[in-house]
C-alpha cells in the first residue's frame, strides 16, 4: 500500500530479476504515483511518428474524367465527413483521419521519377550535380532527433521491395529515388526491404528469444572489455591519438547505449515471433509482416518514427493477387484509358487496405489513457499527383491519429490553390510539439488541420 500512499513509484521499466533472466512487468497502477497526472511519470504514452509512402499518386480530380473517377478526394467534416473510395478502409477510424486539398511540392516538379522519394519529406531541391547525394535533413528526421534518443532505434527504414529501380535511377537519381530518409545534407538513409534483417535491427541477433539473450550477453561483455581496455590505453598516448581514441570511444558509448536499450526492452504482452527467413516471395505477406514488424517495434517502444516505402518509385511489381495482373508502373501510365485507370485504383485501394488493418492493430494495443494510435500521428500519401503526367499537384496526403490529443480528425481540409507541401510538414512537427518556425519553403502552419 505504501506505493500509492506516497509519491514513490515503480519505474515503467522495472523487472524482476533472478540470476541472468529479466521478467519485464506490465503496465500497473503502481507505476504512477498517487495525485499525479499520468502525462507526469515515465509511464506516460510515448508519441510515434509515420511517413507511409506510394509512389505514383493516385487518382483523384486531376484526370479528363474529373469527379466522375475520383477514387480518393474525400469531402465534408464531423458526421458529414465522407471518405474517397480508396480512403474508405479507414472509415471505423475516420475521427482520427484529416485530408488535403490543393497541396503542391515544387521541390520534385519536372523530375519524372527520380526526385520524387526524398523530395517528399523534406521539400527541398536537391543539387543534382553534386558528386554524391546532396538535399537536406527529411521532416522524419527532424522528428527522430527530437523523439527518438530514448530508444534502442532512433528510426527505422523500411520497404517493401528494393528501391532500386531502373525506372527511377538514373545518375545521381539513384540519391533520391531510392529512399525518403535523410539524416542530413548529405546522408542518405537505406531503406531495408528484407524482413529478416528489419527483425535484428528491433530484437538482435539470433533466429529465437534464448539465442537472442545469449548474444546480448556475450556482446555486452565484450564491450565492457573494450572499453575499459582503451581507457587504460589513453593514459599511455600522446593528444592527437587521445583524441582519435575519444572518437572511438564515442562509438563505443553508443553501442553499449543500444546493448544497454536492448537489454530493458519491455516486451510484456507482445507476441514475439521467431526472426522471418528472408524477402517473401508472396507481396502480399511481405506488405503484411512489414506492417507487423513496425507495430512490434511501437508497441514495444523499439523506435518512435518509421518511414516505410510501401512499394518502390518505378516499381514493375504485379498485383495478380487482386486481379491486377499488370505491372505498377505500366498501369500507372494509364493514357486516359478507364480500364486501366480502373486497374490502378484497385492497386492503390489495396495499399490503403494493408494500412488500414496496421491502423486497427494499433487502435486495438492499449496503452496508458488510450490506445497507440491515439498517441501516434502518421502522414500517408505520395509525391506525385497524375502518373500519366508525372506531374506532382494536387498531392494526395492524409493525416490520421491523435498525436496525444494534439490532432483531431474528421474532416476533409481545401487549403488554397498551390499550397506548399511544406506547410502540412510543419503543421506535423508543431503537433508533435516541435516549435519550429517553417519548415524548407513552407508559409505557415495549416491552422484547420
Amino acid at each position: 500500500m505504501a506505493v500509492f500512499l506516497t509519491k514513490k513509484h515503480l519505474s515503467r521499466r522495472t523487472f524482476l530479476r533472478a540470476g541472468s533472466v529479466a521478467l519485464a512487468l506490465p503496465f500497473l497502477d503502481a507505476m504512477v504515483p498517487a495525485g499525479t497526472a499520468l502525462a507526469k511519470t515515465d509511464a506516460a504514452p510515448k508519441t510515434r511518428a509515420g511517413f507511409f509512402y506510394i509512389p505514383h499518386g493516385a487518382i483523384m480530380n486531376n484526370t479528363p474524367f474529373g469527379k466522375e473517377v475520383d477514387a480518393w478526394t474525400s469531402s465534408g467534416k464531423g458526421e458529414n465527413f465522407k471518405l474517397g473510395h480508396i480512403l474508405e478502409p479507414l472509415e471505423p477510424f475516420k475521427r482520427y483521419v484529416t485530408t488535403f486539398e490543393n497541396l503542391e511540392n515544387v521541390a520534385a516538379l519536372g523530375s519524372v521519377h527520380t526526385l520524387n522519394p526524398a523530395t517528399w519529406l523534406s521539400c527541398v531541391r536537391p543539387d543534382t550535380n553534386a558528386k554524391g547525394a546532396s538535399m537536406a535533413i527529411t521532416l522524419d528526421q527532424v522528428i527522430a532527433q527530437r523523439l527518438g534518443q530514448s530508444t534502442a532505434l532512433p528510426s527505422l527504414e523500411v520497404a517493401s521491395e528494393t528501391t532500386i529501380q531502373v525506372a527511377a535511377c538514373g545518375g545521381a537519381g539513384c540519391y533520391y529515388a531510392s529512399t525518403t530518409s535523410y539524416a542530413g545534407p548529405n546522408s542518405p538513409l537505406p531503406m531495408e526491404h528484407n524482413p529478416r534483417k528489419v527483425f535484428i535491427q528491433l530484437l538482435g541477433e539470433g533466429d529465437t528469444a534464448a539465442e537472442r539473450e545469449a548474444l546480448l550477453r556475450k556482446n555486452a561483455s565484450l564491450l565492457d572489455m573494450i572499453s575499459e581496455r582503451a581507457k587504460a590505453l589513453s593514459k599511455e598516448l600522446g593528444p592527437g591519438d587521445r583524441a582519435r581514441l575519444s572518437d572511438y570511444l564515442d562509438t563505443v558509448r553508443e553501442l553499449e547505449r543500444r546493448v544497454n536499450m536492448a537489454g530493458s526492452r519491455n516486451l510484456d504482452g507482445v507476441e514475439v515471433p521467431d526472426a522471418p527467413v528472408g524477402e517473401l516471395p508472396d507481396f502480399d505477406q511481405q506488405v503484411r509482416i512489414m506492417f507487423d514488424l513496425i507495430a512490434l517495434a511501437f508497441q514495444a517502444d523499439l523506435t518512435r518514427v518509421v518511414s516505410y516505402v510501401m512499394v518502390a518509385e518505378g516499381t514493375n511489381r504485379t498485383y495478380n493477387h487482386i486481379g491486377v495482373p499488370d505491372s505498377f508502373h505500366p498501369v500507372s501510365h494509364h493514357s486516359n484509358d478507364r480500364e486501366r485507370i480502373r486497374r490502378l485504383t484497385l492497386i492503390q485501394r489495396y495499399h490503403m487496405e494493408r494500412f488500414a488493418d496496421f491502423v486497427r492493430k494499433l487502435a486495438e494495443t492499449k496503452e496508458g489513457d488510450g490506445s497507440i494510435l491515439d498517441h501516434s500521428l502518421f502522414l500517408y500519401g505520395s509525391n506525385m499527383s497524375n502518373s500519366n503526367l508525372h506531374d506532382n499537384y494536387p498531392l494526395p496526403e492524409l493525416l490520421i491519429g491523435g498525436a496525444n490529443g494534439a490532432h483531431k480528425g474528421g474532416k476533409n481540409v481545401v487549403l488554397p490553390e498551390r499550397t506548399p507541401l511544406a506547410n502540412l510538414h510543419l503543421t506535423i512537427l508543431h503537433k508533435l510539439g516541435i516549435e519550429q518556425e517553417s519548415f524548407a519553403n513552407s508559409t505557415g502552419p495549416i491552422s484547420e488541420a
